[in-house]
């Protein structure tokens, strides 16, 4: 991690779900952008890791704890942040459960009620539940940025995945009553849309399965995304320069939605 331009200079940053993939390219991308930042992840020891990285760099950091499943603790570790940093200018919702997409979360007419609930609860709930607490936090700072991460899954209906790709819908909606309840006091907030990631978590499941391959050719860029690619929207919503944005979901996904789905066939016979 090396300093930049310092978009985000003398800001205090909470980002969760940063122990690794997407959340810790956001938390690195923050600090190098002169933001003392909070790594919040149910894993502390990752979000210890993360820390050390940041202040390795000449950063500031403290690493917490999370459950984003439980009320109390999502509210203590925004509390905890702004303590730490002496207040609150950045949230980044960034954490979700994805460890029951795929194998748990099925088709409509196969949903276990017990995994939908689990789902909402902490992909849902637990981004409502931060937003909340945090917003008193950057009500004292004259204003400040909530930046959510959704999914193209929210945008597009899929063969499963039924509960994840309703709770990051929901997501969505959410994003857009913080923007509208809170504009007036200097608070934006976005959803950042990823397609395809390639991270640890993704890279055994996805990509080298052979769904990689599929999904690549399928989207206009030549490659799959990466947790940078991220980062960089990350920074830029957080700063100044996006001051005019809010209420937005906006897809980072190399042109996975951006034409029609017919499109790939029409290429493979050119």
């Amino acid at each position: 991690m090396s300093r930049t331009n310092g978009r985000v200079e003398g800001k205090a940053a909470l980002v969760t779900g940063a122990g690794g993939g997407i959340g810790a390219a956001c938390a690195l991308a923050l600090a190098s952008e002169g933001a003392a930042v909070a790594v919040a992840d149910i894993n502390l020891d990752a979000a210890r890791r993360t820390a050390a990285q940041i202040e390795e760099a000449g950063g500031r950091a403290v690493a917490l704890h999370v459950d984003l499943g439980d009320e109390a603790s999502v509210t203590a570790m925004v509390d905890a942040a702004a303590q730490a940093l002496g207040g609150l200018d950045i949230l980044h919702n960034n954490a979700s459960d994805t460890r029951l997409s795929g194998t748990l979360d099925m088709p409509v007419e196969r949903v276990d009620t017990a995994v939908w609930d689990d789902i909402l609860r902490i992909n849902l709930r637990g981004t409502m539940v931060a937003a909340r607490a945090a917003i008193a936090h950057l009500r004292k700072r004259g204003g400040g940025v909530i930046i959510n991460t959704s999914s193209n899954a929210a945008l597009a209906g899929a063969l499963s995945h039924s509960a994840y790709s309703a709770s990051k819908a929901a997501v969505n909606s959410l994003t857009q009553s913080i923007a509208t309840q809170h504009g007036k006091e200097g608070i934006r907030c976005n959803a950042i849309s990823p397609g395809l990631i390639v991270t640890a978590a993704t890279q055994e499941k996805y990509v080298s399965s052979g769904v990689g391959d599929i999904m690549l050719r399928h989207q206009l860029s030549p490659r799959l995304g990466r947790p940078e690619d991220i980062a960089a929207a990350v920074v830029f919503l957080a700063s100044d320069e996006a001051a005019f944005i809010t209420g937005q979901v906006i897809c980072v996904d190399g042109g996975s939605l951006a034409h029609q789905p017919y499109v790939a066939d029409f290429r493979d016979r050119a």
